[in-house]
């Protein structure tokens, strides 16, 4: 029971750490932005316009670009869980010949851990999700704040 409430945890820090990475590399490409731009398009107020509206789409492929890179290793990690818990309930499987209640244990145990690895592996990619709206949502509230 405590390695379940254990797992638990550690799954639900990983998704605040995927989340927290996920902004702050939404926050550090915008911040970038600031510090790469041409001093010479401050005369001009509709060069920055055009160039704000740049660094939004460029904000909006970035936060694109590391949500499917989050949700690739979210993947990935599930299935290692998964393939884990395969190969430790066929190394159960092989050293007992029998229908033995350890062996059923094992299956079962097999069974939730691959469950519990696609519930959060789906919750973590909603979260991902939500992560990278929040994200477009700000890109598209900031342009509409430019553009009128």
């Amino acid at each position: 029971m405590k390695l379940n409430y254990f797992m638990k945890r550690l799954s639900t820090v990983g998704r605040w750490v995927a989340t927290t990475l996920f902004c702050l590399s939404a926050i550090g490409l915008i911040w970038q932005g600031g510090f790469f731009s041409d001093s010479a398009a401050i005369a001009m107020p509709t060069a920055n316009l055009i160039a704000s509206a740049d660094a939004g789409d460029r904000v909006q492929d970035a936060a694109d670009e590391v949500a499917g890179r989050s949700k690739d290793f979210i993947r990935d990690t599930a299935n290692q869980v998964e393939r884990t818990a395969n190969r430790n309930a066929a190394k159960v499987d092989q050293a007992d010949d029998d229908n033995s209640f350890i062996e059923r244990k094992a299956m079962r145990d097999r069974n939730r851990i691959e469950q519990r690895a696609e519930e959060d592996a789906a919750r973590t990619q909603e979260a991902v999700d939500k992560s990278k709206n929040v994200v477009e949502r700000t890109v598209d509230n900031i342009r509409d704040v430019f553009s009128d």
